[in-house]
């Protein structure tokens, strides 16, 4: 086994040990953090050095490849700039805050594992391994909020979650009936000599459910906005942004052995995308809790994610990769001022915003970048992720489907914009003034540049993308 294939892996391993073993004695935690924060960097610039490497581990059931690498540098960095700006962590509580940096590194860890899985047992055990870390994380709130609050969400998050694991494992259970294996690259070929039988889409579909949940995807969306809103603005913010760019591999991977069922998987996933759409942004017009109004609009950025594998083409997935990427880091941006704006680790609604331009002016600045980047407006990455989507199912035949995505995004400036509304059009209410650190202004600047690079130049990170995708396809 060539070990440093398995690099990025084993220093994140390496760096679960070293917390692990910091919170069997008492540290400060301003010290554990410093650590931690230091430990992914570093994971990250392991990850860039793995980027070119190719290889096959663990009896072909773990490979190394351009996709796979690319995505864990996304999730590794994404972490890091997550870790850089939450550096209090007022909504975690303060005996369990070494615990807290423990498992958001054994949830990446799984996350991690899962884009370079290529069997079917070994995608189960890095999704639950991400998964159950997760579920620890959401009841580790502080008590701010009420105890009923964390525990009713973190309740939900399991139950929810062992259902769609449940429904992803029947539909395996149906594909290694069908074809006799585990191995992704075994299946497709057996999966072409089938042919688009009912059993073939059904099972297709239901390996997809695991992933939906994880994206957020209608049906499998019901856990989404009830756990934005219980848990703590710091894992919340870990839930909206990393664990989705797995989910998109993996649906990636999945998605692409359905050609031989080709038109009916992608008539099913064009309407589960509209539906995303219309539910997400018609319930985010009337919520007043902006953690929660972020979770139905996570709906309907599911939906567009869905548009880039209706297609069943390079081009599309490579777009859907361009927009998953895009999403991380506006929604890093967003709630990196919805941490800040909180005093005690408290949900916080689109009114407490008001004059946020005076107490802040970075972080206004910050909000506003990142809303209308959410939004689609010009000249932002999430216009240019949008129009690339669209434009690639419009090719491709989908007109209707194209409407309606069209007629979504109209829904959705209105809210958005009147977050960007409330904080600069409205007078400050006796608030005082937002200190705010030097690394947050640094994260600040940093997230707001790579959305608007992103949206003016996408040409460099599309080709990454386009030759990631390549590099997995059978």
């Amino acid at each position: 086994m060539k070990m440093a294939l398995f690099l990025p892996e084993l220093f994140l391993l390496f760096s679960c040990l070293v917390v692990f073993l910091l919170s069997l004695g008492n540290p400060a935690p301003r010290r554990v953090r410093n650590i931690t924060t230091g430990l992914v960097v570093i994971s990250v610039l392991a990850c860039y050095l793995s980027l070119d490497m190719n290889g096959e581990l663990f009896y072909r059931a773990y490979r190394i490849d351009l996709f796979s690498q690319l995505f864990k540098l996304l999730i590794l960095g994404g972490l890091a700039l997550l870790l850089l700006f939450s550096t209090e962590l007022k909504g975690i509580r303060e005996n369990t805050r070494t615990e807290y940096y423990l498992f958001l590194l054994l949830s990446t860890l799984g996350l991690v594992m899962l884009v370079s899985c290529v069997e079917l047992l070994s995608i189960v055990v890095a999704l639950e391994l991400s998964s159950f870390a997760l579920y620890i994380l959401v009841p580790m709130r502080d008590d701010h909020a009420g105890l009923r609050t964390q525990m009713e969400a973190g309740i939900k998050y399991i139950l929810f979650g062992v259902v769609a694991t449940g429904v992803m494992l029947f539909g395996m259970s149906y594909l290694f009936g069908l074809t006799g294996s585990t191995y992704l690259n075994e299946i497709v070929p057996a999966i072409a000599n089938i042919g688009p039988t009912p059993a073939v889409v059904v099972g297709l579909l239901m390996v997809m459910g695991g992933f939906f949940f994880k994206l957020g995807v209608l049906p499998f969306h019901f856990w989404l906005p009830d756990i934005y809103q219980g848990a703590s603005n710091e894992t919340t913010t870990f839930i909206a942004a990393i664990p989705k760019l797995g989910a998109v591999a993996l649906l990636i991977r999945v998605t692409g052995m359905a050609e031989p069922a080709g038109d009916s998987v992608a008539s099913v996933l064009a309407v589960l995308a509209v539906c995303s759409m219309f539910y997400g942004n018609l319930s985010a017009l009337v919520q007043k809790d902006i953690k929660r109004m972020l979770g139905f609009s996570a709906i309907a950025h599911a939906g567009f994610v869905i548009l880039g594998m209706i297609t069943l083409k390079e081009s599309g997935y490579a777009f859907a990769i361009y927009y998953i990427t895009g999403y991380m880091v506006m929604n890093l941006a967003c709630f990196l001022v919805i941490c800040k704006v909180s005093s005690q680790g408290e949900n916080i609604l689109v009114s407490d915003l008001t004059g946020l331009y005076k107490r802040s002016p970075i972080l206004s600045l910050t909000l506003t970048v990142g809303m209308f980047a959410l939004a689609g407006i010009p000249p932002f990455v999430g216009f240019m992720g949008k129009f690339m989507l669209l434009t690639n199912a419009l090719e491709n035949g989908f007109l209707t489907v194209v409407i309606l995505a069209a007629l979504n995004t109209a829904i959705a400036i209105y809210y958005y914009l009147s977050v960007v509304r409330v904080s600069f059009c409205t007078d400050q209410e006796e608030r005082g003034p937002l200190t705010v650190d030097f690394s947050t202004k640094l994260v600040s600047l940093a997230l707001m540049l790579i959305i608007i690079a992103m949206g003016v130049a996408p040409a460099g990170m599309v080709e990454i993308a386009q030759s990631a995708v390549k590099s997995i396809m059978m």
